[in-house]
């Protein structure tokens, strides 16, 4: 079992800080440092999605290796959720964080500095395996709280997620037109070094109690499944709102470069930035959760992607009757607006299934955080191959109508819940 922490207590590490704690548990100042570690981390993760063919030509990869430019960063995240995340139940976990993010700017710099494109790809993966210290901040900050705030934080921390992810492609697209590929990795190194500096200064300490060895830890990931239905529910919801959120962008980008809209990639970049508007979603659904509002809420998520995927269709395929070659400017509106309200649904949908999960048990946070993001990161990854399939298939059209049909599968497994 972990060592209890008081919610209010005061740590070796961050006293100054602790000793001002909110009514929450946690002082707002350590929320805004959670919540910026975990969204400045995250960007490497899906930073290269638009940044294959650049880097492919640099570096001299084969075009049948070259999407693993985009995979291996979310493979090696996968492999940390499952290998490295377990630790947070055995070690130190400031110490645990505050090395693996060590490891991840080295990595960083690894791949910025490299010529040869399969150290690069080495260097890729082994950073994505070292970026699953989100998924040991998280769970920190869900404990650090009170148990009647712990929606809250929970929120506050993952809308700076959230907004990582959906910040990763433009940011990424802005810094290569500005200055190559190799400025981008430069920057996420810099970036995720001074977040290892100032962690190591400011996080609390919180030692586990030792119950269990590291390979028993990894053993009982399976029985953990097997024995929380909770787990279960909001892991499978959550990996089908990935999959649709996945689906949505990797088509988008493809539906705007041809006409009538024939955006550029800068202008695809703000059409992403726009888009991101959905992540403030986060606090508020983790305070919709304290208030014990969790399954009307997860509904509410769920029939709003629905909305916001119909509103695709009709911006992007023209659902309705509605003509797009004479109205581009007010497709690419709605295009935006449906940016918004899915991701938006999806922010919600996973903000609830995370503090749902940290209100599991306490003993194996570590590794209940690490099942769920692992689970809904398959989702991600179903969503992008989907995607590619849909659009080959039948356009536009298709990738809405999957994405339609990912979301009703999720209304109707929250409506059946609790029957």
């Amino acid at each position: 079992m972990n060592a209890p922490l008081p919610p209010n207590a005061a740590y070796p590490a961050a006293q100054a800080i602790t000793a001002h704690a909110a009514n929450d548990g946690i002082p707002a100042a350590l929320q805004i440092l959670f919540a910026a570690a975990v969204g400045i981390t995250v960007i490497n993760l899906f930073a290269t999605q638009t940044l294959i063919a650049p880097i492919a030509a640099a570096l001299g990869l084969d075009y049948r290796v070259s999407g693993m430019i985009a995979m291996l960063p979310q493979l090696g995240y996968a492999a940390g959720l499952i290998l490295l995340v377990p630790l947070a139940d055995l070690l130190e976990n400031r110490q645990l964080i505050v090395r693996l993010l060590a490891c991840c700017a080295l990595a960083l710099a690894a791949a910025t500095v490299s010529t040869s494109g399969w150290l690069f790809l080495l260097a890729i993966f082994l950073a994505g395996s070292a970026s699953s210290a989100i998924q040991i901040m998280v769970p920190l900050a869900a404990l650090l709280a009170c148990e009647a705030h712990r929606g809250r934080v929970v929120g506050n921390v993952m809308s700076g997620l959230m907004l990582g992810i959906l910040l990763s492609r433009p940011l990424a697209s802005l810094l290569v037109a500005l200055g190559g590929w190799r400025l981008l990795y430069l920057v996420l190194t810099a970036s995720v070094a001074v977040v290892a500096a100032t962690l190591s200064r400011t996080l609390p300490t919180r030692q586990p109690v030792a119950g269990l060895s590291y390979l028993a830890l990894i053993r009982s990931l399976w029985n953990l499944l097997l024995s929380q239905p909770v787990l279960r529910r909001r892991a499978l919801t959550a990996a089908l709102a990935m999959a649709t959120f996945s689906l949505f962008w990797t088509a988008v980008a493809l539906l705007l470069t041809q006409p009538p809209f024939n955006l550029n990639q800068r202008q695809i970049a703000l059409f992403a930035l726009a888009g991101a508007a959905g992540a403030v979603a986060a606090p508020l659904a983790g305070r919709v959760g304290d208030h014990g509002w969790t399954r009307p809420a997860s509904l509410a998520a769920h029939l709003l992607m629905i909305a916001a995927l119909l509103l695709s269709g009709i911006a992007g395929a023209g659902w309705g009757g509605f003509t797009i070659a004479a109205h581009p400017l007010l497709a690419v509106g709605l295009l935006v607006l449906a940016a918004i309200g899915l991701d938006a649904g999806v922010t919600t949908d996973q903000t609830l299934g995370r503090r749902a999960i940290n209100l599991l048990q306490p003993e194996a946070r570590g590794r209940l955080n690490g099942l769920f993001v692992g689970i809904f990161f398959v989702g991600g990854a179903l969503g992008a191959a989907s995607a590619a399939l849909a659009w080959v298939k039948g356009g536009w059209t298709a990738v809405c109508l999957l994405g339609i049909a990912y979301a009703i599968t999720m209304l109707v497994i929250g409506v059946l819940q609790k029957r």
